[in-house]
Formats: structure tokens, sequence, C-alpha cells
């Protein structure tokens, strides 16, 4: 039977579109001969500015950056409501937020401009949307309603219609489709936590820094924003996140600011409040037959170190890397020798950063105990070295490791 398509990207989120960008520009594959398919893909905005302010964003590493750049999609949301933030302050709940025990991660001490930018979600997919278009990729509005694979192809029953493709790629979210109809089975953790995520205005100015504080039950994040507000990252257990959801505004800023330590002054809630549910996810395979995934349709990690969305472009351009290497050497890109490669590099250098994240989560957010107490005191220490302050700015920047040609630049 004919093969429609070389590649379908399943999800038109920043990360399936990134992955048919950077394919489009390193693999050698035509633009027509890769489809994105979502159950809705968005009508594009007159203006990116005029998009409605979205409450979901991501703090987006260096690596991100030039992922993003590759994908030619960076000048448009650098200029949409943007934030670089060049330093990170965190302290922990026994400590007073301001003194010499809170560690100041500064990117000026590593010869950067900054350590990431603040961007919303619906600002990332409309310039990656904008950048598909202009690239020539198809833009599918359908939903993938069953998957067949065989030897020479992956069939994907769209309603009435079905397409076949070399390859298809699951980059459709922490409950994917194509994961479950591959048959790729994933193991996941609640967490007992629920995140509340909202703008707020602060007394003092973010200074163009994120904050965040280890509160013994949880953490806070204060993200700064480009008109002086902060988006918060409130991750809590689900009973106290559940009741202050509902609580009355003024109830609500008296505990957002007690749990601050009123670091930032006054806090006032400026938006509505959403909420998500915490949990970890981790594929036990990444990979099948002519089917790959990517992003959080492989894993999903705590949200306290802000990685996720930064894990998942990193899976976009190591993908890409893999399968241009593959088709220059004359390989089918749904081969899965080829499509193992990926999935050994990304499981490992993913796997790495969940460990952190729930060390810190375990010992830092929520732990007790003397291991959690030494945890807790290594904190300054951290602070005064300058090698590991440097380690850690360079690992949560995505500038360490094994990197997709990319994410260098």
């Amino acid at each position: 039977m004919s093969v429609d398509f070389d590649v379908a990207v399943v999800g038109a989120g920043p990360i399936g579109l990134t992955t048919a960008l950077l394919l489009v520009k390193q693999s050698g594959i035509p633009a027509g001969r890769i489809v994105v398919i979502d159950r809705h893909i968005p009508d594009p905005p007159a203006q990116l500015a005029r998009l409605p302010v979205d409450l979901r964003v991501f703090a987006l590493s260096r690596a991100s950056e030039k992922i993003l750049r590759a994908a030619d999609a960076w000048t448009d949301i650098r200029g949409t409501r943007a934030a670089p933030y060049e330093r990170m302050h965190v302290w922990h709940g026994d400590v007073p937020p301001h003194g010499g025990e809170a560690l100041v991660f500064d990117a000026a001490e590593i010869g950067e401009r900054d350590l990431g930018v603040i961007a919303e979600n619906s600002v990332l997919q409309a310039a990656l949307l904008a950048a598909a278009r202009r690239a020539g990729i198809g833009l599918r509005q359908a939903e993938v309603q069953a998957l067949r694979q065989d030897r020479g192809a992956a069939e994907l029953a769209l309603g009435a219609h079905a397409l076949r493709a070399r390859l298809v790629i699951g980059a459709d979210g922490a409950q994917s489709r194509v994961r479950d109809l591959a048959g790729l089975s994933a193991t996941r953790t609640d967490y007992g936590q629920t995140a509340i995520v909202a703008m707020v205005r602060t007394a003092k100015p973010h200074a163009h820094t994120a904050w965040q504080r280890f509160l013994g039950d949880g953490t806070l994040a204060f993200l700064p924003l480009p008109d002086g507000q902060c988006s918060i990252v409130w991750s809590l257990p689900t009973a106290r996140a559940e009741s202050l959801l509902v609580a009355p505004v003024p109830v609500f800023e008296r505990e957002l600011e007690k749990d601050s330590d009123t670091a930032l002054g006054a806090t006032r809630l400026t938006s509505e409040r959403l909420r998500f549910p915490l949990w970890k996810l981790s594929a036990d395979h990444y990979v099948s037959a002519r089917i790959a995934l990517v992003g959080d349709a492989a894993h999903v990690v705590h949200p306290l170190a802000g990685q996720g969305a930064n894990l998942g472009l990193l899976d976009a351009a190591a993908l890409a890397d893999v399968l241009a290497e593959g088709i220059r050497s004359g390989e089918d890109p749904g081969a899965e020798r080829i499509l193992r490669r990926y999935e050994r590099w990304r499981r490992s250098e993913n796997e790495l950063m969940a460990a952190a994240i729930d060390a810190f989560d375990r010992l830092l957010a929520r732990g007790s105990g003397r291991i959690a107490e030494f945890a807790q005191r290594g904190l300054p220490w951290v602070g005064r070295s300058g090698l590991a302050k440097r380690a850690f700015i360079e690992r949560a920047m995505g500038l360490a490791g094994e990197l997709p040609a990319a994410a260098r630049g």
C-alpha cells in the first residue's frame, strides 16, 4: 500500500510543532511529507500580542531558546510578552528569605545575559504554528481513533479517513492516545499534590528574578512577568490546595504572603486560580515499530524545577538528530533500530533529571528527618561553592549533558 507521509506528528502543542519544524530543517524530509494532527488547531491570531493572556507559563532554558531559534519561532516568542530572568533566589522555609542562607544564582556569574525566559504556552504554540505554516508543513484537525502498525508504515484512523506514515510521533501529552494505541505502557506515580497557578502583583519588584521557597509541605515559586506581575506555581498537599482554590481572595492572599514569608511584600491576586494535579509518569519504552514518543507522552516530572517543557524540547531536537543521521545513511525513518538510538539517548537524560527533581521534592520541599535536614543545610554550601553553583546553573540552563545539535546553537 502507498504511504501518504514520511512523518505524522500527533499533537500540535509546542513539542509536536517543534519536532516537525526541526525535521524539515535538519533531516531533508520535504515539508509536504510531514503532517501535524490535532483535535484542535487554533486559527492564527492577527497579531501574537493580541492573544489572551495564558496563565500557564514555561521557564525556557538557554538550550530551549536555541532549539526554538532553529525552529524559526524564537523571534515571535521573544517579542510577545516574554520575560527574561537574570537570577534565581531559592531558600528553605526554615531560614529568612534575604539572609545569607538563601541560595542565589546570577547569570552574570557565568557570563550569560540571563538564565532563561518566561513565556506563555499559548504564545509558544501560536509562534510555532506560524512557523509551521511558513515552512509548508501540513496541519490537519482530526482525532486519532485507531492505530495499526505494519512492516511498511503505521496507519492512523481519523474518523472517516485514514492516513499512512512511515513514522508516527506521539506528542499528544500525558494522556497520550498514541502511547496507549501503540501498547506502550507507562509507570505513573501520584505525588498527592496539586499545583495552584495564578497571576499576582507584589508590593516589591520581582527584580527580574525567579523566587522559590521550599515550604516543608510543598513549593512556592514566583516567576517574573514583563508587566511587573508574577506567575505563581504553588504546589501543596491536595487537600490544602483545594481549600485555597475556593477560599475568599483575602484569605488566599494572606496564606500566600505567609508561605512566601513576604519576600516580595504584600501580594494581590490579579487573575483566576487554576489547578493542576501533580504526578510523575515514565513510559516504559519511548519507541516501538514506526512509533516514537516525545515530551509529556514519554515523561512527566514535578514542576518545582521548571524543566518539563525544556526536557520535551530536547526530546524533539534529539529525535530530529537521530532521524537526520539515519536518513543520510539511507535508512527508513520509521526503522526501529534508528528509533532505539533516540530512546537510549533521551531516556537516560530524562531519568537523571527526574531523579534529581524527585530528590529536591523529597528532601527540600517536603523533607523531614536527618537526611532532609542535611540537604536543607547544604543549600548555603552550594551558594559558597563557585564550582557547584556553576554546575547547577549549567544543568538548569541546558548547557550540560549530551546535547542535540539544535541545543548547541
